[in-house]
């Protein structure tokens, strides 16, 4: 059981620990997967707002210029070239940010792409500086125009190339996505096959304990078993015994002492009148003899009533209540069937020891003023209740021996016993007998 019980502890222990472990694994890569689509996708919309700005810059550099070029008077002009240098200025800073941000791959497009803004400028530097004459200069000529279109496509080519990026990190992301899938499903498969281990283990353990468990029910009741039969042929063996002691006692020393008493009284009638101290000694020997012969009558009785034998039941339990009353003085009345004299020597033995005890209880503890027996017979059962006006007790708790006695006997036959009392509201026991068709 010991050694058993370690390996219950440490599989299971080492199950909840596969568990949490699993579990902590999943949370760290699910947040790293997090972290991870989260960085793409901020440098793919910073990548984005950095095109748009260029492209934003371009389409700005191209009007300003167009309203540099046809400025009606110097400090329009000045004005228009300020505006100028701050675009150039939010363009090279958002050119250099991009191509400080592009991998390595990527590295030849961005300077591509620097080259082609440089030149872009300089075109226009070349169109303020140049006579602004209709076809003589790059503006008029169409070159400016020609210069942003190719400058705008590669920023149209730099951004299909980023939404190529943003695709491609879809797509590792769905891959770590499905690694992290197949190393759960590992996880689970490990910790199912661990746990379904574990279950075939406490099953059968479960199942060897509960096979001892039943075997040492089944020697337990084959002891309370035996024990009862045991108890029961001490009670038969004693009730036989008390029958042959009561006989002996009636029969031999009884009948002796009988004899003794008559012996005594034919010679105290034999003594003359004036042998004053020989008649004393002999009515002396003759009151003994006559007690001795009521104590050996009551013995008898007590041990067995041979009317119980002779008789029957009835009359058995009306002598025992006029003993009873004549005793203690108690009033009690006995209320029993006429047919109850042709139970089984067993049943009747049982009642009488029950009706003996009961009254034997209600005169020494529950000070009682009056007893009613009852014995009933039916088809099939004989009820016996012996009722009470004592001081009654709490049966729940107090159990003596006498009733554990009683309990024996009704068991013994198959039958129910039951103890209703309360404090202060008298007892009842109630006997239930089954009879045999």
């Amino acid at each position: 059981m010991p050694h058993g019980r370690r390996v219950l502890l440490a599989g299971f222990g080492g199950l909840l620990a596969l568990m949490l472990a699993g579990a902590v694994d999943s949370i760290v890569r699910l947040h790293q997967v997090n972290v991870t689509a989260a960085k793409m996708r901020d440098a793919y919309f910073r990548r984005i707002q950095s095109l748009e700005e260029i492209r934003s810059g371009v389409y700005q550099s191209s009007i300003i210029l167009r309203d540099y070029l046809l400025a009606s008077d110097a400090q329009t002009a000045r004005e228009q070239a300020q505006k100028w240098a701050e675009v150039r200025l939010n363009t090279d800073r958002t050119v250099q940010q991009i191509a400080a941000s592009a991998e390595p791959e990527e590295a030849p497009l961005f300077q591509n792409l620097r080259n082609e803004v440089a030149d872009y400028w300089g075109l226009r530097e070349s169109i303020v500086r140049a006579p602004a004459e209709k076809g003589n200069n790059p503006y008029s000529s169409g070159e400016l125009v020609q210069r942003r279109t190719a400058l705008l496509a590669l920023v149209d080519r730099l951004d299909r190339i980023n939404q190529l990026e943003m695709a491609s990190s879809d797509i590792k992301v769905n891959a770590v996505f499905d690694a992290l899938r197949w190393r759960t499903l590992l996880k689970l498969g490990v910790t199912m096959g661990v746990g379904i281990g574990l279950a075939a283990f406490t099953v059968r353990r479960t199942l060897q304990m509960e096979t001892e468990l039943q075997k040492r029910y089944e020697d337990g009741s084959r002891a309370r078993q035996e024990l009862q039969e045991l108890s029961a042929r001490l009670v038969a063996a004693q009730e036989e015994e008390r029958r042959s002691i009561s006989r002996e006692l009636h029969d031999e020393v009884g009948q002796s002492l009988s004899a003794l008493l008559m012996e005594a009284g034919n010679a105290a009638a034999r003594v003359p009148a004036d042998s004053t101290e020989i008649r004393r000694h002999v009515d002396s020997i003759k009151r003994l003899a006559e007690a001795s012969v009521q104590v050996i009558r009551n013995m008898s009785l007590l041990l067995r009533p041979s009317m119980l034998d002779d008789l029957g039941l009835v009359p058995a339990l009306e002598w025992q209540a006029r003993e009873v009353s004549k005793r203690t003085g108690l009033r009690v009345q006995v209320s029993a069937d006429e047919n109850a004299d042709a139970l089984p020597d067993e049943h009747r033995t049982c009642i009488y020891r029950v009706v003996q005890e009961a009254l034997h209880n209600c005169a020494r503890h529950a000070q009682a003023r009056s007893v009613t027996v009852e014995v009933r017979q039916e088809p099939s059962q004989i009820l016996l209740s012996v009722e009470d006006d004592g001081h009654g007790f709490d049966a729940r708790r107090v159990r003596g021996l006498g009733l554990v006695g009683m309990e024996e006997r009704v068991h013994h036959l198959g039958g129910a016993l039951r103890v209703h009392s309360r404090p202060g509201q008298g007892t009842t026991v109630a006997v239930v007998l089954p009879l045999a068709s």
